[in-house]
Protein backbone atom coordinates (compact mmCIF):
# COMPACT_ATOMS: atom_id res chain seq x y z
CA UNK A 1 0.00 0.00 0.00
CA UNK A 2 0.82 3.49 -0.71
CA UNK A 3 0.89 6.12 1.97
CA UNK A 4 1.24 9.69 1.28
CA UNK A 5 -0.37 12.75 3.02
CA UNK A 6 -4.02 13.34 2.23
CA UNK A 7 -5.99 16.19 3.01
CA UNK A 8 -7.08 16.32 7.17
CA UNK A 9 -10.92 16.14 7.43
CA UNK A 10 -11.84 19.16 8.44
CA UNK A 11 -11.59 19.66 12.55
CA UNK A 12 -9.65 16.44 13.23
CA UNK A 13 -6.98 17.91 14.89
CA UNK A 14 -8.65 20.47 16.81
CA UNK A 15 -9.91 17.07 18.31
CA UNK A 16 -7.04 15.42 19.02
CA UNK A 17 -5.89 18.18 20.96
CA UNK A 18 -9.14 18.35 22.59
CA UNK A 19 -9.37 14.87 23.85
CA UNK A 20 -5.67 14.82 24.89
CA UNK A 21 -6.65 16.99 27.41
CA UNK A 22 -9.32 14.68 28.52
CA UNK A 23 -12.34 16.30 26.52
CA UNK A 24 -14.45 13.39 26.05
CA UNK A 25 -17.30 14.69 23.25
CA UNK A 26 -14.14 16.00 21.31
CA UNK A 27 -12.70 11.87 21.46
CA UNK A 28 -16.69 11.08 20.95
CA UNK A 29 -16.39 13.61 17.55
CA UNK A 30 -13.48 11.03 16.52
CA UNK A 31 -14.97 7.77 17.21
CA UNK A 32 -18.07 9.23 15.13
CA UNK A 33 -15.93 9.82 12.68
CA UNK A 34 -13.75 6.95 12.36
CA UNK A 35 -15.75 3.95 13.50
CA UNK A 36 -16.69 3.01 10.03
CA UNK A 37 -13.05 3.20 9.27
CA UNK A 38 -12.09 0.98 12.07
CA UNK A 39 -14.71 -1.40 11.61
CA UNK A 40 -14.16 -2.21 8.01
CA UNK A 41 -10.64 -2.75 8.60
CA UNK A 42 -11.35 -5.12 11.25
CA UNK A 43 -13.94 -6.73 8.62
CA UNK A 44 -11.32 -7.70 6.45
CA UNK A 45 -9.22 -9.52 8.82
CA UNK A 46 -11.17 -11.28 11.90
CA UNK A 47 -14.74 -13.24 11.90
CA UNK A 48 -17.64 -10.71 11.98
CA UNK A 49 -19.10 -12.07 15.09
CA UNK A 50 -16.23 -10.11 17.17
CA UNK A 51 -15.84 -6.69 15.22
CA UNK A 52 -18.19 -4.95 17.06
CA UNK A 53 -16.20 -5.61 20.59
CA UNK A 54 -12.73 -5.09 18.40
CA UNK A 55 -13.95 -1.79 17.55
CA UNK A 56 -14.91 -0.51 20.82
CA UNK A 57 -11.29 -2.44 21.98
CA UNK A 58 -9.50 -0.49 19.44
CA UNK A 59 -11.16 2.90 20.43
CA UNK A 60 -9.90 1.98 24.14
CA UNK A 61 -6.67 1.44 23.17
CA UNK A 62 -5.87 4.25 21.45
CA UNK A 63 -7.30 7.05 23.79
CA UNK A 64 -4.70 6.48 26.18
CA UNK A 65 -1.92 7.08 23.57
CA UNK A 66 -2.96 10.03 22.24
CA UNK A 67 -0.27 11.53 23.47
CA UNK A 68 2.38 9.27 21.49
CA UNK A 69 0.92 11.22 18.43
CA UNK A 70 3.17 13.27 16.99
CA UNK A 71 1.56 14.51 14.14
CA UNK A 72 -2.13 15.27 14.70
CA UNK A 73 -3.01 16.15 11.15
CA UNK A 74 -2.27 12.06 10.86
CA UNK A 75 -4.76 10.83 13.26
CA UNK A 76 -6.45 8.60 10.77
CA UNK A 77 -3.41 6.73 9.48
CA UNK A 78 -2.44 6.47 12.90
CA UNK A 79 -5.26 4.86 14.03
CA UNK A 80 -5.68 2.46 11.33
CA UNK A 81 -2.70 1.09 12.06
CA UNK A 82 -3.66 0.60 15.37
CA UNK A 83 -6.31 -0.97 14.38
CA UNK A 84 -4.76 -3.67 11.85
CA UNK A 85 -2.13 -4.43 15.19
CA UNK A 86 -4.91 -5.20 17.20
CA UNK A 87 -6.03 -7.67 14.83
CA UNK A 88 -2.76 -9.39 14.78
CA UNK A 89 -3.17 -9.32 17.97
CA UNK A 90 -6.54 -11.15 18.39
CA UNK A 91 -5.08 -14.20 16.10
CA UNK A 92 -2.53 -14.31 18.48
CA UNK A 93 -5.14 -14.28 21.64
CA UNK A 94 -7.34 -17.20 19.32
CA UNK A 95 -4.17 -19.58 18.66
CA UNK A 96 -3.53 -19.45 22.68
CA UNK A 97 -7.05 -19.60 23.74
CA UNK A 98 -7.38 -22.72 21.57
CA UNK A 99 -3.98 -24.73 22.94
CA UNK A 100 -5.76 -23.93 26.50
CA UNK A 101 -9.14 -25.53 25.05
CA UNK A 102 -7.47 -28.49 23.36
CA UNK A 103 -6.31 -29.43 26.71
CA UNK A 104 -9.76 -29.59 28.68
CA UNK A 105 -12.36 -32.45 28.90
CA UNK A 106 -14.69 -32.19 25.62
CA UNK A 107 -17.38 -31.13 27.45
CA UNK A 108 -15.55 -28.39 29.14
CA UNK A 109 -14.31 -26.98 25.72
CA UNK A 110 -17.75 -27.11 23.99
CA UNK A 111 -18.86 -23.66 23.05
CA UNK A 112 -23.43 -22.99 22.75
CA UNK A 113 -23.59 -22.58 19.27
CA UNK A 114 -24.85 -19.21 17.77
CA UNK A 115 -28.80 -19.40 16.67
CA UNK A 116 -28.21 -17.16 14.11
CA UNK A 117 -28.18 -18.31 10.84
CA UNK A 118 -26.12 -15.74 8.57
CA UNK A 119 -27.38 -14.98 4.84
CA UNK A 120 -25.33 -17.98 3.11
CA UNK A 121 -25.03 -15.27 -0.20
CA UNK A 122 -23.41 -12.48 1.66
CA UNK A 123 -21.16 -15.00 3.81
CA UNK A 124 -19.90 -16.72 0.60
CA UNK A 125 -18.89 -12.73 -1.02
CA UNK A 126 -17.02 -11.91 1.98
CA UNK A 127 -15.46 -15.13 2.44
CA UNK A 128 -14.04 -14.32 -0.71
CA UNK A 129 -13.64 -10.59 -0.38
CA UNK A 130 -11.11 -11.97 2.85
CA UNK A 131 -9.57 -14.07 0.27
CA UNK A 132 -7.71 -10.74 -1.73
CA UNK A 133 -4.79 -9.08 -0.59
CA UNK A 134 -4.81 -6.88 2.12
CA UNK A 135 -4.74 -3.90 0.25
CA UNK A 136 -8.04 -5.03 -1.93
CA UNK A 137 -9.81 -6.12 0.83
CA UNK A 138 -9.78 -3.84 3.13
CA UNK A 139 -10.41 -1.41 0.55
CA UNK A 140 -12.81 -3.20 -0.47
CA UNK A 141 -14.73 -3.33 2.22
CA UNK A 142 -14.49 0.26 3.22
CA UNK A 143 -16.12 0.92 0.11
CA UNK A 144 -18.86 -1.88 -0.45
CA UNK A 145 -19.94 -2.33 3.39
CA UNK A 146 -19.24 0.84 5.09
CA UNK A 147 -20.38 3.02 2.41
CA UNK A 148 -17.49 5.38 2.16
CA UNK A 149 -15.88 7.21 -0.56
CA UNK A 150 -12.98 6.90 -2.62
CA UNK A 151 -11.68 10.40 -1.50
CA UNK A 152 -12.92 9.52 1.82
CA UNK A 153 -11.24 6.56 2.17
CA UNK A 154 -8.05 8.60 1.16
CA UNK A 155 -8.39 10.93 3.54
CA UNK A 156 -8.94 8.52 6.76
CA UNK A 157 -6.45 5.76 6.27
CA UNK A 158 -3.86 8.25 4.34
CA UNK A 159 -3.60 6.10 1.06
CA UNK A 160 -3.39 8.45 -2.11
CA UNK A 161 -6.64 8.71 -3.59
CA UNK A 162 -4.95 6.97 -6.92
CA UNK A 163 -4.10 4.20 -4.87
CA UNK A 164 -7.62 3.66 -3.15
CA UNK A 165 -8.83 3.86 -7.25
CA UNK A 166 -6.67 1.00 -8.12
CA UNK A 167 -7.07 -1.13 -5.01
CA UNK A 168 -10.80 -1.13 -5.47
CA UNK A 169 -10.42 -1.64 -9.58
CA UNK A 170 -8.41 -4.32 -9.41
CA UNK A 171 -9.95 -5.60 -6.15
CA UNK A 172 -13.31 -6.01 -7.59
CA UNK A 173 -11.68 -7.49 -10.77
CA UNK A 174 -10.24 -10.42 -8.78
CA UNK A 175 -13.65 -10.55 -6.68
CA UNK A 176 -15.74 -11.07 -10.07
CA UNK A 177 -13.41 -13.39 -10.98
CA UNK A 178 -13.38 -15.64 -8.02
CA UNK A 179 -16.99 -15.63 -7.65
CA UNK A 180 -17.27 -16.61 -11.40
CA UNK A 181 -14.92 -19.54 -10.59
CA UNK A 182 -17.04 -20.38 -8.00
CA UNK A 183 -20.23 -20.57 -10.07
CA UNK A 184 -22.07 -19.09 -7.00
CA UNK A 185 -25.09 -18.97 -9.66
CA UNK A 186 -27.06 -16.61 -11.98
CA UNK A 187 -27.92 -13.71 -9.56
CA UNK A 188 -24.48 -13.31 -8.70
CA UNK A 189 -22.68 -13.21 -12.66
CA UNK A 190 -21.99 -10.42 -14.13
CA UNK A 191 -24.45 -9.22 -16.81
CA UNK A 192 -23.63 -8.32 -20.38
CA UNK A 193 -23.14 -4.90 -19.47
CA UNK A 194 -19.64 -5.16 -17.29
CA UNK A 195 -21.22 -7.05 -14.40
CA UNK A 196 -23.12 -3.79 -13.24
CA UNK A 197 -25.55 -5.91 -11.72
CA UNK A 198 -23.55 -7.85 -9.93
CA UNK A 199 -21.80 -5.09 -8.51
CA UNK A 200 -24.89 -4.01 -7.59
CA UNK A 201 -25.75 -7.33 -5.77
CA UNK A 202 -22.73 -7.47 -4.04
CA UNK A 203 -22.71 -4.28 -2.48
CA UNK A 204 -25.87 -5.04 -1.23
CA UNK A 205 -25.48 -8.88 0.07
CA UNK A 206 -22.18 -7.14 2.15
CA UNK A 207 -24.36 -4.46 3.91
CA UNK A 208 -26.96 -6.91 4.66
CA UNK A 209 -24.31 -9.19 6.27
CA UNK A 210 -23.51 -6.48 8.28
CA UNK A 211 -26.69 -4.95 9.24
CA UNK A 212 -27.60 -5.01 13.31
Amino acid sequence: MTTAPAPEPKGDSSLVLAAREGDRSAFGGLYARYARMVHGILLARVPASDVDDLVQDVFLRALPRLCDLRDVARFGPWLAAITRNRANDYYRQTRAVAAVTESLPEDEAELPASNTAPDAEAAVILAFVRSLPDAYRETLILRLVEGMTGPEIAARTGLTPGSVRVNLHRGMQQLREKLNQASLGGAMQPDSCGGRNSAAQEKNALRKRNEP
